[in-house]
């Protein structure tokens, strides 16, 4: 009996499946059909529109004091005031380890000695140098005035007193010739008449030859002279002249010399020296800054260094190395605060400095005034370690209001508010479709669903402004049904396309795609994630919103072919809606809205 009942039951159980079976098969060949019919719409509705970007972002202060390790190479933390205490200008804060330091001032202390005596031995050998160029060259131009002197001495005394005298010589000789001659004569008539003896008369013979000879003598002396001795003499005196003149330029060549090579060595040594004193002021400073005073009062807080490729790294503390230029400890000022937020590549041109903000803080639950005040012009380098496709922009959001309760590094969403628009028309971004033909909507009344183009307008992630193609009160659908999407052009993705083209018609710029290969085998386009409808992974759906809504909340796929809509498959990696942005990620404030929606964590 038990038996019995036991294979009834079995075959009730299985009777049941084939029956579940094939309700799902129909479902999977029509499509689906029943349960679109369950999938409710969204009216159009008229009203304000607020087009904002909200980011999460840390507090920081707006002007801080940050002491750094001045410490060459590594060092080691040895004392550490306690984080959060209030401090005074003087107060000590923080101790590093100098006993390496202290032993290379020591030896430091020895080199700059010894430099100093090398400096001063350098400066006595150029001062001694330098006496003796003097002296050389005084010696030199001596000997050239010298040389200069004999030689307008010879031309000017020398050569005519000598030629004087000759010629004196000369006439003297041609006196006692002609002398000598009348005497002779006398001599001859006194002895021809025989008043003079013939000895007497040979003897003035005698006397005219010898004075004669004298005479011939005197002329060829002045002759010799003046052919050969001046001359010789002249340009004897002359050489010399120029060899004075160029000893003299020897002589100082010799002494420039000479003192080049004695002003390098002082130079050196002098460089030497001062290079040594340098490195030991510098040892000094470095012992006297190994104790971090405080320059202002303020409330003392550790730096925390980021580390490794993920980011992160661990607070200061003692024992701890730190190399040189390392932040140690900040003062921050009560004075202000601002907000760093990171700006996808997708909303940057939205934002421009000047911006009203609202700054919430999630400790306070309070929201406070700011405004943006730089945005960077480059991406941010350091995003790239965790997704090298991810552009994000560092942004600053400076706090207008101050509250005692604000600490430096608490966690905020920053909502900037771009713009406003007043009475528009618009519906939830997941009622938009693109297909072949632009963006469209499908209107549902009268039992039936219309197909109808619309022009789209700017949208915040959550609303889409209609500018033309739809009425206030309509209803519009929420999934597209089945088959009522026109394929895309060959060879692009349909989703794609129709992203590109809405942002094109809204006056915006779209991400740039990147085509990725699924396990089919055809090509997906991919964009960045955090562009506003983007799912984590980087897809983007059919719509600005869920355009698979009845697929996902049934589980079934309306493909043929057993293969799950794109939007179904994201979800079911991510956990978010398909075709829609994930859970949290909604970036801009509903339209009437009293509060802010979840801002999107970073």
């Amino acid at each position: 009996m038990a038996k019995k009942r036991s294979s009834t039951i079995w075959l009730l159980v299985i009777g049941a499946s084939l029956v579940g079976a094939a309700v799902w098969g129909r479902d999977y060949v029509t499509g689906g059909s029943e349960i679109s019919r369950q999938i409710e719409g969204a009216k159009v509705e008229r009203g304000d529109v607020r087009i904002s970007v909200i980011e999460r972002g840390n507090l920081k202060a707006a002007e801080s004091v940050t002491l750094k390790s001045e410490l060459e190479g590594q060092s080691t933390v040895l004392w550490l005031i306690e984080e959060g205490k209030l401090v005074q200008p003087g107060d000590l804060l923080c101790e590093l380890d100098t006993s390496g330091l202290v032993d290379r001032q020591v030896q430091q202390e020895i080199r700059v000695q010894n430099a100093h005596a090398a400096f001063v031995k350098a400066q006595q050998n150029h001062a001694i140098q330098q006496s003796q160029n003097r002296s050389d060259i005084r010696r030199a131009e001596r000997e050239l005035r010298f040389s200069k002197l004999d030689l307008e001495k010879f031309k000017d005394g020398d050569l005519p007193q000598e030629l004087q005298r000759l010629d004196e010589d000369i006439l003297i000789a041609d006196e006692e010739l002609s002398r000598a001659t009348q005497d002779l004569k006398w001599s001859e008539e006194l002895a021809s008449r025989g008043f003079l003896e013939q000895t007497q008369l040979e003897t003035d013979r005698l006397s005219k030859t010898r004075t004669e000879v004298r005479h011939r003598q005197a002329q060829r002396a002045k002759e010799l002279y003046e052919s050969y001795e001046v001359p010789r003499r002249t340009e004897e005196l002359e050489a010399e002249v120029d060899e004075k003149m160029s000893e003299l330029k020897r002589v100082k060549l010799q002494a420039t010399a000479r003192i080049a090579d004695y002003e390098a060595d002082l130079r050196s040594s002098e460089a030497t020296y001062n290079l040594e004193k340098s490195d030991l002021a510098k040892l000094e400073k470095q012992i006297d800054g190994a104790r971090l005073i405080a320059p202002v009062a303020g409330m003392v807080v550790y730096a925390v260094e980021n580390e490794g490729r993920w980011g992160g790294g661990e607070p200061m503390q003692e024992g701890r190395s730190v190399r040189e230029r390392q932040d140690i400890i900040t003062i921050p000022s009560a004075e202000g605060y601002v907000a760093e937020v990171s700006l996808h590549e997708s909303v940057l041109e939205k934002v421009t400095t000047g911006m009203p903000c609202l700054v919430t803080v999630d400790a306070l639950k309070e929201a406070f005034a700011g405004e943006v005040s730089f945005k960077a012009v480059l991406p941010d380098q350091q995003s790239r370690w965790s997704n090298p496709d991810l552009r994000v922009y560092r942004t600053v959001v400076r706090v207008h209001e101050r509250d005692p309760r604000v600490r430096p590094g608490m966690s905020c969403s920053v909502e900037i508010l771009v713009d406003e628009l007043d009475d528009a028309l618009y519906v939830p971004v997941q009622c938009v479709f693109f297909d072949a033909a632009g963006a469209v909507c499908f209107v549902a009344g009268g039992g039936e669903v219309e197909k109808r183009p619309v022009t789209v307008g700017a949208n915040n992630g959550r609303q889409v402004v209609i500018e033309s193609g739809l009425e206030e009160g309509e209803v519009v659908l929420l999934s597209a049904p089945a088959g009522r999407l026109m394929p895309a052009e060959a060879g692009d993705d349909e989703d794609a396309g129709s992203w590109d083209r809405a942002r094109s018609e809204a006056g915006q710029s779209a991400p740039e795609p990147t085509k990725q290969r699924r396990s089919s085998g055809r090509e997906e386009r991919s964009y960045p994630t955090g562009a506003p409808g983007a799912s984590p992974t980087g897809r983007r759906p059919s719509s600005f919103g869920s355009a698979r809504t009845e697929e996902r909340s049934k589980g079934v796929s309306a493909h043929k072919g057993g293969e799950p809509p794109a939007g179904v498959e994201a979800a079911a990696r991510t956990g978010g809606e398909p075709g829609g942005l994930p859970p949290g990620e909604g970036s801009e404030h509903e339209p009437n809205a009293e509060k802010a929606p979840p801002a999107r964590e970073n």
